[in-house]
Parts: C-alpha cells; structure tokens; sequence
C-alpha cells in the first residue's frame, strides 16, 4: 500500500477531493429542493422528481466548469512552468489532463442521464395535473393564470405548471412541449451532442477514424451554447409571496384562495438560470487558448529537410523564429491542404540544442497518409506545403532529467520523445555540461517490425561511440524487443550471433525476441541503484502502462534511502 502511495497518493487525493465535491453538490441541492418551503407545492405536482432533476444539475454545472481546464494547452503548460520550483509530483497531475478530461465527461455523462429521465417524469406529471388527473390541488395549481404577480420581477408570475394549453391531445402534450419550450428544446440538443461527442471519443473510433472523433468533439461549442440557454426557460418555479400565503394553513382550501385575507392567490417564479455563473470563466480562459492557437497558426514555417524513413515514417525538420523547445515536449501541427480544422499532436525528436525542430510521423490514419502522399511526390529540395504549428507544450519527459536513474520505455513510433532525449545527453556530453545530474539511463524500445528500428539506429550508434570514448559505456544500458518475428529472423540471427554487431540493427547490443520480463528487469535496475529514485518514462499504450505503473509500486521501497521508481507516461 505504501509503495502505491508513492506513485499514486496525489492523483488519488484530488480524485477524492473531485468526487467529494460531487457527492456534497448532490445532496445540499437534493435536499434544497427536497425540503425547502418554497417548493412545497411544486413538489405537490412533481415528488421528488424535483430534487432528482436539480441535484444531478448541479453536479453537471460544477462538471461543465472544469471539462474544458484540462484541454487548455497554453494554460496548463503556464501552471507547469510555475510548478517546475515546486516537487515533480505536482507537475505530474499535469500529465494527466485527459485522463481527468474523460472522468469529468463520463460525470456529466451520468448526470445528464439522471436530469433527462426525472424532467422526463416531471413533464408527464405537469401534463396529467394540467388535465386534472389528479387531487384538487394539483389540479388547482395548474389551473392558476400566468398574469403577471405583484414582484418586481418579470419572471414572477401566478402560474405553477409550464404547460399551458390542452388544446392538443394527451398524448401528444409532453412531446409538444419539449420541441416548443426553451428548456425542451435545448435540452434535446444539447444531449444529442452529448451522445455524439462521447461515442464518437470511444478508443476504436478515435484510433481508426480520427476525423470523426475530431469534428464531432466540436459539437462542444453547440453543447455550451444550449447549456447557458437551457436554464432561461424557468420550468422549475418555486413560490415567492410565502409571508402573504401560509402554505400550512391553505393547501387544503384552494378554493378560498383569492377569497380570504389569509389565503391570497399563491405566486411563483423561475430562475435565475445559474450555469453561466459556473462556465463563463472556463469559456473566457478557452476563447483566449483558441485566439494565441490562431496566432501561432499564422507564424510562418519552414522546412529544413524532409526525410521518407521505412516503415512510412515521414521526418520533418522545420523552423520558426522564436521557437524553444525542451525535451520530450510535443506539438500539433495543421496542414491546410489537407484539411483547414484539424490539428494532430506529435512528440519532437529534435534536441533543444539543435537549431531546428524535428517531428516523425508514422502512417497511422487519412490525415498522416494524405500528408506522407504529399511528401512523395515533392520534387527534391521543394519546400512542403504551408504547415501550421501549436506549441510547444510540456509532458511528463520534461522531467527525466530531474532523476539520477531514468528507465525509457518506448512502444513502436512511441520512442520519439527519446530520441529528443538522447540527443540532448548527446550535446550535453559533447560540451561537457556540468548540470547534468542524471548518472545512468536504461532505454527500452519494443517494435513489431525491423524496419521501424532502422531511422533511429543512426542516433543510438553515435551514443554508442561517444560513450566508448569518454570511458562512459555504462552510462546508457539500452535494449531492443522485437515482437513481430518469424522463425526466419531467428535462424538468420542464430547463424549470425558470433558476429560483433547486430544483424538487424547494426549496433553492438544485440536484438531481443519477444517481450522485456518486467521482473527481472526492475530487479536488475533496483540492484545497481539501491539508494536511487529512478523516473519511469513510457510512451506506449495503456496495456503496457498498466503493467508498469504496477511494477513501480511493486519494486519502491518504503524506506526514502532506498530504490524508488516514479512512474510518468505520455498523455496527448
């Protein structure tokens, strides 16, 4: 459990403290409208569909206040810059925006589950008082006229029950009222956006067909834009002239009201409509992340050297003035040839000490293989077409060199943000840079093919060299896992294993067959550093994630002088 903490305990306490905030929401509002006099005889008409209908309200205006935070880039990569004189386990939270993004969703999600199915309820149980299918009371205050009452306010009015007409059949009544009310109306639309934007973000759509996840994530700004309305239509009204009108003493003579001194007509009102209170801000702080996006979409940008690597790995080198990067941080570029919306993130391979930036790119979609199409057919030393880029915006290997052990774990085109890496440590050796404070890196990458090791051998060779002739071999322990073989690769690599180098790779650490044993290699690491906290970096799928985040816990020592491994993995 302790070595859980160690990796967890912050996410853990602002996951409770969310949840805690939900979970009080809920109750204060339920029981608001539960008990609260004012809503005695809404609640005549409604039961506790009333309460059922505003709680889950609530929760979703404290949701929809925050689910637009963890998507501002520009603003989350200011907080982590504040952060960097702070401990890496804050700026880790940071890491995790979309992760949050998500569980704030799936909360509205079930929130607006629960305030469609009770106003549902609500509207049937207006329409059968409406038609006196019930006591005399709520037939009474649904018969009450919707003239203007004596409050200043233009919303205070007589009437109780939002249906006002039986000209149209029973049936029909509920249906009619929802396409014709403001609150109707736009509820529907914005729950339909709500359905498209969520199941249009599910993992098979969102890898297989990306421009869909992507126009349909922008029925965001329809779903804003109803939710403010939505609130305007006052279904929900509450009494207001309770002083003049006891409703102990007259809820059973409804048909003095108006007769006697002590039962004047009972008043109502709706409102105020609260959502914008909870999402303006979050709205201001967006609008302001799209104008600096559009900005930097209009710098110019241009190509040093456009490289076509095997597997269909496109390599960019680009520059724009005034651009600084550090390591392991990401971009998102817009091609507007292709199309003038969408932008994809890509991680730099490039080193901050370079004077470029540089991006891989592998074929995994319409967007990547309309843009590697483009690149072929360039004539060479052409520049490419006009590219748009955002960023750049910190991750998690902002912080590798903040540890004096690092394990890299890099999946299939996942080893970008190493490449970054090493590269620096390159240049760092290469000028002798008494900052650096990390003293051993193990750097893992797992293919499926041998073709996608080839554009990055080149770099690992120069490590290789440098290291040797400094005297720091031992400095960087790497290891390659090929995953994709046949029993073909294993018998060439069988009738080739005296040679001094690898057949597959070129490089003196030969190929691995299979997948790393996680085991043993945490034993090993745990071994050789038994007094360090060692940073464990992955950019990889969440399969491999999860078995890692496991390992670390498992492998941390509870004692502080002990090994300990921090877990970091890339989010976009």
């Amino acid at each position: 459990m302790a070595n859980w903490i160690i990796n967890n305990g912050l996410t853990a306490f602002i996951l409770v403290v969310w949840m805690a905030i939900n979970i009080f929401l809920f109750l204060w509002f339920y029981f608001f409208y539960d008990l609260g006099d004012e809503y005695i005889y809404t609640r005549h008409l409604l039961g506790s569909a009333l309460a059922w209908a505003r709680a889950p309200a609530a929760v979703l205006n404290f949701n929809c206040m925050l689910i637009l935070l963890p998507v501002c880039r520009n603003l989350l990569s200011l907080i982590r810059g504040s952060f960097m004189c702070c401990g890496r386990t804050m700026r880790k939270q940071l890491d995790k925006n979309i992760s949050f993004h998500k569980l704030v969703a799936y909360m509205i999600a079930l929130m607006t589950a629960v305030h469609m199915i009770a106003h549902l309820i609500n509207v049937e149980w207006y329409n059968n008082s409406r038609r006196g299918s019930y006591d005399e009371l709520s037939t009474a205050l649904s018969n009450l006229e919707d003239d203007n009452g004596d409050d200043d306010d233009d919303n205070a009015t007589t009437y109780l029950n939002p249906i006002r007409t039986t000209d149209i059949n029973a049936q029909q009544t509920p249906t009619y009222f929802v396409f014709t009310s403001i609150a109707g109306l736009t509820g529907v639309i914005i729950t339909l956006a709500l359905i498209l934007i969520i199941t249009s973000s599910m993992e098979v759509i969102r890898r297989s067909y990306f421009e869909v996840f992507w126009y349909t994530h922008h029925l965001f700004v329809v779903f804003f834009i109803g939710l403010v309305i939505h609130g305007t239509g006052y279904i929900v009204r509450k009494q207001w002239n309770m002083e003049l009108h006891n409703v102990t003493f007259c809820r059973g003579r409804s048909s003095d009201w108006g007769r006697i001194p002590q039962c004047p007509v009972p008043q109502f009102k709706g409102g105020p409509a609260q959502t914008w209170w909870w999402v303006i801000g979050p709205m201001v702080l967006y609008i302001f992340e799209r104008v600096l996006r559009f900005i930097r979409y209009t710098q110019a940008v241009t190509y040093r050297k456009i490289v076509l690597h095997p597997s269909k790995v496109l390599e960019l080198q680009l520059i724009k003035n005034g651009f600084k990067m550090e390591v392991g941080q990401y971009v998102f570029l817009n091609c507007p040839q292709i199309s003038q919306l969408e932008w994809h993130p890509f991680t730099m391979t490039s080193a901050p000490e370079e004077d470029f930036f540089a991006v891989h790119i592998r074929s995994a979609g319409d967007w990547t293989d309309k843009l590697i199409d483009i690149m072929q057919t360039l004539p060479e030393g052409a520049q490419g077409p006009k590219m748009g880029v955002d960023g750049p915006f910190g991750t998690a290997s902002e912080d590798v060199f903040d540890y004096e052990v690092s394990m890299l774990v890099g999946a299939g085109i996942g080893v970008t943000p190493f490449a970054s890496i090493l590269k620096s440590i390159w240049y760092k050796f290469k000028i002798s840079n008494p900052n650096l404070r990390t003293r051993k890196i193990y750097f893992y990458w797992i293919c499926r093919e041998t073709h996608a090791f080839e554009w990055f051998a080149d770099l690992l060779q120069g490590l290789e060299k440098e290291m040797e002739e400094r005297g720091m071999a031992d400095f960087l322990t790497y290891k390659l896992y090929l995953t994709g073989w046949d029993q073909g690769h294993a018998n060439h690599a069988r009738i080739h294993s005296d040679k001094d180098t690898d057949v597959v790779t070129g490089l003196k650490q030969k190929t691995n067959y299979g997948r790393p044993a996680w085991d043993k290699e945490f034993e090993q690491v745990r071994k050789e550093n038994p007094t360090s906290v060692v940073g464990t970096f992955l950019c990889g799928p969440a399969v491999l994630a999860k078995i890692l985040g496991k390992k670390c816990a498992k492998y941390s020592d509870v004692d502080p002088r002990k090994t300990r491994f921090y877990f970091n993995k890339e989010n976009f």
